[in-house]
């Protein structure tokens, strides 16, 4: 049995105030063309479908596309919400859904909801756990539990499996594995004190764990137990990842290969670096690359006038600029104002130790001069 398994959508996603969803809508229609060709006996969509608990209705939009073009293929789709959804809108509908093999788990109702398929070695069983929390399990079992582990140990231990066949969970949670830890990106940060971990033992009864929550794809603890990644890059700290969707292949119960299947983005997201003359003639040379979403590092020493506005004249995507040179390395040292003697020192004196500090270098004769005039005119006493 072949499975599709994707994750951490985000339909309607901005990205420092750019709208991704014509990005979206370009990769789930790769992401279909992908479903049609492998053919997959079921498609796993392990939560985070929206990116807003009340997504726009432009993002209502692309994901009725999508699901619609998924269900006119004819394989089974299991959906759950993640912890940007709203549980509730999510499982709209999803009655009357299942008529069409769309199978969504929005809403925690006290159980693991299951769904079953056949191939020729036999069943393979499909549990929809939605992304949970201890305060959505508490009102349906009497044991206390403080921690998400204990909530999903709780909720599996009170679920019946049948061990002998081929069972896989679709779940939202963020997964550890002992001591290994899997990589995060900025969007996806743990809570303090590490209370949403959930140990990877919990899915022991499981063949295949899909998961959803953490943006990279990859592997956690063994093999079968995976996290899709988000189909786009959705913060800076993801320009390494190599964004795919992960296809399973399922024999026998301990049969199991999975692989990941690439996907192209409308327009990548990267961090250009050098001085601004240089980022310039690599983007007018780049045409294709030019209109990726870009932060820019610009490490010229000497001032620049209007940055953004000459690299967005190349660059129209720029989302993010930053400066690195040998005065902004000095701002990574902290000033302690309390070893500082602003009593007995001037106004001016005081703004040239802090100019020093910040920039690595003495303020001019000149910048004296404007300062000096900048502190009359506000009647204050510059000596």
């Amino acid at each position: 049995m072949k499975l599709l398994h994707i994750a951490d959508l985000h339909i309607g996603k901005r990205v420092n105030e750019f709208s991704m969803l014509e990005d979206q809508s370009y990769i789930l229609g790769q992401i279909l063309r992908i479903a049609a060709e492998e053919k997959p006996s079921a498609v796993l969509i392990a939560g985070d479908v929206y990116d807003k608990s009340q997504p726009s209705a432009e993002a209502v939009e692309v994901l009725d596309d999508f699901l619609t073009r998924l269900v006119e293929l004819k394989q089974p789709v299991f959906l759950i919400s993640g912890n940007h959804d709203s549980p509730e809108r999510i499982n709209f509908g999803s009655r009357i859904m299942n008529q069409n093999q769309l199978y969504i788990s929005g809403v925690f109702t006290g159980k693991i909801s299951k769904k079953s398929l056949a191939d020729e070695f036999g069943v393979v069983n499909f549990y929809l756990l939605p992304f949970i929390k201890p305060a959505h399990v508490r009102p349906f079992f009497e044991q206390p539990m403080e921690t998400y582990e204990e909530a999903l140990r709780t909720v599996i231990t009170n679920t019946p499996i049948e061990k002998e066949e081929r069972n896989v969970l679709v779940a939202h949670q963020f997964v550890t594995f002992g001591s290994e830890k899997p990589e995060e990106s900025e969007s996806e940060i743990s809570a303090v004190g590490g209370l949403d971990n959930v140990d990877g033992s919990v899915f022991d009864a499981f063949d295949y764990v899909a998961l959803g929550h953490l943006h990279g794809p990859q592997k956690i603890g063994r093999d079968t137990i995976r996290y899709a990644g988000s189909p786009l890059k959705y913060s800076f700290s993801e320009v390494r990842h190599h964004k795919s969707v992960t296809l399973i292949e399922m024999g026998r119960k301990t049969d199991i290969a999975c692989h990941q299947i690439p996907l192209s983005p409308l327009r990548d997201m990267r961090e250009i670096r050098g001085p601004l003359a240089q980022l310039l003639e690599t983007g007018r040379t780049d045409k294709n690359g030019s209109l990726d979403y870009i932060r820019a590092v610009v490490t010229d020493e000497e001032e620049i006038f209007d940055a953004v506005g000459r690299l967005r004249q190349v660059y129209p995507n720029l989302m993010n600029l930053m400066f690195e040179n040998s005065k902004t390395a000095g701002n990574h040292n902290s000033i302690d104002f309390k070893d500082i003697d602003i009593k007995n020192k001037s106004p001016l004196l005081l703004f040239e130790e802090f100019y020093e500090k910040q920039n690595q270098e003495c303020i001019t004769e000149i910048q004296k001069k404007i300062l000096v005039e900048i502190i009359e005119r506000a009647g204050g006493i510059w000596k």
